[in-house]
């Protein structure tokens, strides 16, 4: 028991800094909560990179916001080129003048992928939390993960199968929203004078202005029914006020979109992590997704995929409905709100969400598993 004590305080003494980059609100989030738990498992342990302000609070040295980083699509990529590049050069700069024992990426391939390559050549420690999407384009990409990696932790219990077909070895350590969503307290009341819808139309401007304005002509289908849109909190009242005028029934609420879903009847939400959120929460949804016709053009013929919800994707099946691109129109998602309010169809997808919620919380609690991983504990 003293010798492996003696072997932890090594480790820890040989991990003094660590460098974080994170490129979306999601990062952000999983980001702190295992810095949170880097920090329980090693308090004095310097830690500095790209974040935002939760990723602060847990006292991450912010270098660059994440706000700054969304960029979305393939058209809007091309268009912000010179950015980008810029943003590679600082990031370098950055990197070397900290001298990290770990570099740790979050998420956020099209980036980091890219920084992993750089960073392994410098000689710096690479560490991966959250794998990118590989399974679904792009495939090819797991070679640069075996070659730049040297520790990939993933959070979806299939990814580890994925990777084993290319004998590389990954850790599956449970997936975070699970422990997140879990410890929310959801006896908080939102008050209404009638049921609540949720409407998540995502949290950058080009994927808000293609989907609210459906989501809300639908709203005056359903009267007896209070629609609450959750706002970005990196996006000024003034972008909404517009799209949201002489919609009665239809209110907003920001940096709380927990507290949203925790008293949503059904949900309309966006493609992408709000979807599993929505689920951990067992709230019915339809899944929305609406990008530039360019954008799309490229990624249908790229992506080779069945469903675009995390949630089908984990189960396998169509858990909940998905209205892609010319699919997503009022009178489509008129129709798929009216079938999940109504009984048969939120008896099964509550049943599919069980299981689910099963699924994902083997290997629980994510981010103290990854913590231990990254510190070599």
């Amino acid at each position: 028991m003293a010798f492996l004590f003696v072997v932890f305080l090594i480790c820890n003494m040989l991990i003094q800094k660590i460098f974080i980059i994170s490129g979306e609100a999601s990062g952000d989030l999983h980001g702190s909560n295992l810095v949170k738990e880097l920090l329980q498992l090693q308090p004095n342990l310097q830690v500095q990179g790209w974040g935002g302000a939760l990723m602060q609070q847990q006292g991450v040295t912010i270098l660059k916001d994440y706000k700054e980083l969304a960029f979305m699509g393939f058209a809007e990529v091309i268009k912000n080129i010179g950015t980008i590049l810029k943003n590679f050069k600082l990031c370098k700069q950055q990197i070397t003048a900290f001298k990290p024992d770990i570099v740790l990426f979050i998420d956020y391939p099209g980036f980091n992928l890219r920084m992993a390559k750089w960073a392994k050549l410098q000689g710096y420690a690479t560490h991966y939390y959250i794998s990118p999407q590989i399974w679904a384009w792009k495939e090819k990409r797991v070679y640069t993960i075996k070659k730049y990696v040297d520790k990939m932790m993933v959070i979806l219990p299939f990814e580890k199968e994925f990777y084993n077909k290319y004998n590389y070895n990954v850790s599956y350590v449970g997936h975070p929203l699970t422990n997140v969503i879990k410890q929310y307290n959801t006896n908080q009341i939102l008050q209404s004078p009638t049921p609540i819808i949720a409407l998540l139309p995502g949290s950058r401007k080009q994927e808000i202005v293609k989907k609210l304005p459906i989501m809300l002509a639908v709203t005056k289908q359903f009267a007896n029914y209070t629609f609450i849109v959750a706002k970005a909190p990196n996006i000024a009242n003034e972008f909404y006020d517009t799209m949201l005028k002489g919609f009665g029934n239809v209110n907003t609420i920001t940096n709380n979109t927990y507290l949203l879903l925790s008293n949503a009847t059904a949900a309309l939400v966006t493609s992408g992590t709000a979807t599993l959120e929505t689920a951990l929460f067992k709230v019915p949804q339809v899944v929305c997704y609406k990008g530039s016709a360019v954008s799309y053009y490229i990624a249908k013929r790229l992506i080779k995929i069945k469903y675009i919800s995390l949630v089908n994707l984990i189960m396998n099946k169509e858990v909940v409905q998905e209205l892609i691109q010319d699919n997503f129109t009022e009178t489509n998602l008129t129709n798929a709100l009216t079938e999940i309010l109504s009984g048969t169809k939120v008896q099964q997808i509550k049943v599919d969400y069980s299981n689910l919620i099963s699924l994902l919380s083997k290997g629980n609690n994510a981010s103290y598993n990854a913590a231990k991983l990254v510190l070599g504990v």
